[in-house]
């Protein structure tokens, strides 16, 4: 007998999620994951967007793109009106202009602002729909707490959240009574078969192992292709040597040309960047440029404007710490070493390039070694965008700490770098590591393990 398709759910069934600014530069697209539900948008959402419109960061290009879809969707429609959102299980929206409502958000906490303005038309699209569960829906913890304050129900935009930040894919493993044999055969040949130490299926393509057997040890990844492990070598890229284990893992997938996506996570002083810089050098003859780029994140979360100065000098102090990696990998010679005088030349001539991220937008990234720093200030759309991007021979780097975020509304379960290392464990072309200790210094070591 064939299956009896599920019933639609009537109206009062669906529910109504009043979506908050901070969603949609999150993700414009928000309206179209929300499923059989409807969705409306505050009159106040559009206009803090048309104050974002402006600009080459990524909110601007966020309030750009929903508005354009709003037009696109609305058609000769009035938005005041219910809208079907495109495609056949997706519910409707709407804009509401109605900022006031029987409880008064302003009043209660005695400011005029867009976020009252914004609870206020959450109460009442819930005065208007009494038989439906209305729900805000926020990006802005505080927004959150103040409107469960008024009875409201509240969430966080969840889409592109992952669950388990403890569980977060590490890309190594050690392994301890490993057949002397295997090991022995890796030293020796460079590899040994996977299926004398791992069980069938039991590991990710390009995971990392350090295999022991008493006094004996070998650090190795899996090749899926071959079926093997393959013996990793502890080497030096353009005069940087791992100091560790996980360092050296994290140089073999950034020297591997197989491997087209890294991700590198880890505490400040690791050595994420440091080590992404030097494999980049090491490998500037197979790609016609390198970037280091990162996101502008200025203190307080004020624009850039307000700091004295041209352009440059607005982003020099952002683009400062890229700069003392250069110049850590500049001190390893002498200035009468070659090594010195290319590096000098590689800037000069625009060969490496470090730049804001917001500067590469729009921009084809083939034949270039790209390499995305505080990758954990990115959203998961910013990171999709920067990795569609990618042409032919381009390598991505993306680094950063998932501890440590600096805009208000990502944390570690909803960030671009935590999304991309939990959805794309297991893919041939890609390689994880989590990089845990620090060799910065033991004074950086002291902070991050007691403070």
């Amino acid at each position: 007998m064939p299956k009896k398709a599920p019933a639609k759910k009537s109206d009062k069934e669906k529910k109504i999620f009043v979506l908050d600014t901070s969603v949609i530069i999150y993700d414009h697209t928000a309206i179209r994951n929300f499923a059989e539900h409807d969705v409306v948008i505050p009159i106040t959402v559009l206009e803090e967007l048309d104050n974002f419109k402006k600009g080459n960061d990524t909110k601007n290009y966020a309030a750009r793109e929903f508005t354009r879809y709003v037009d696109q969707l609305s058609g000769n429609n009035r938005l005041q009106d219910w809208i079907a959102i495109n495609g056949p299980t997706r519910g409707k929206f709407m804009i509401e202009m109605n900022t006031s409502s029987r409880v008064n958000a302003e009043k209660i906490f005695d400011d005029r602002k867009a976020d009252h303005r914004i609870l206020n038309t959450a109460l009442y699209v819930s005065e208007k729909y009494p038989g439906r569960k209305v729900v805000l829906v926020t990006k802005d913890i505080n927004l959150r707490i103040k409107a469960k304050s008024l009875n409201l129900n509240a969430e966080d935009y969840e889409t592109g959240k992952i669950k388990q930040v403890d569980e977060l894919y590490t890309g190594r493993t050690e392994l301890q009574k490993v057949s002397a044999e295997c090991i022995n055969a890796i030293y020796h040949e460079g590899q040994c078969k996977a299926d004398d130490v791992l069980k069938r299926g039991q590991s990710q393509p390009n995971h990392y192992y350090i295999l022991k057997n008493g006094s004996q040890s070998v650090l190795a990844r899996y090749d899926q292709e071959n079926g093997a492990l393959m013996r990793v070598v502890k080497s030096a890229a353009f005069g940087v040597v791992p100091k560790n284990a996980e360092q050296s893992f994290a140089l073999d997938a950034i020297m591997n040309p197989d491997i087209k996506l890294v991700t590198i996570q880890g505490v400040a002083g690791t050595g994420k960047t440091l080590l992404s810089l030097a494999g980049a050098l090491e490998q500037r003859r197979n790609y016609h440029q390198i970037y280091l780029a990162r996101p502008i994140v200025p203190l307080s979360n004020k624009d850039i404007g307000y700091l004295p100065g041209d352009v440059n000098s607005k982003l020099n102090p952002y683009m400062e710490p890229l700069w003392d990696n250069l110049k850590y990998i500049r001190s390893q010679f002498s200035e009468k070493d070659k090594e010195h005088k290319q590096l000098n030349e590689m800037v000069e001539s625009q060969k490496l390039v470090v730049c804001p991220l917001a500067y590469i937008r729009g921009r084809s990234l083939s034949n270039v070694f790209f390499i995305v720093d505080e990758a954990q200030n990115l959203t998961p759309h910013e990171v999709k965008t920067i990795i569609t991007r990618a042409g032919e021979n381009t390598k991505i780097i993306f680094t950063g700490d998932i501890h440590q975020i600096d805009t208000p509304y990502l944390d570690a379960q909803s960030n671009g770098l935590s999304y991309l290392i939990d959805k794309v464990k297991g893919q041939p072309l890609y390689a994880h590591i989590t990089l845990e200790k620090g060799e910065r210094s033991a004074l950086a070591n002291l902070a991050n393990d007691l403070l």
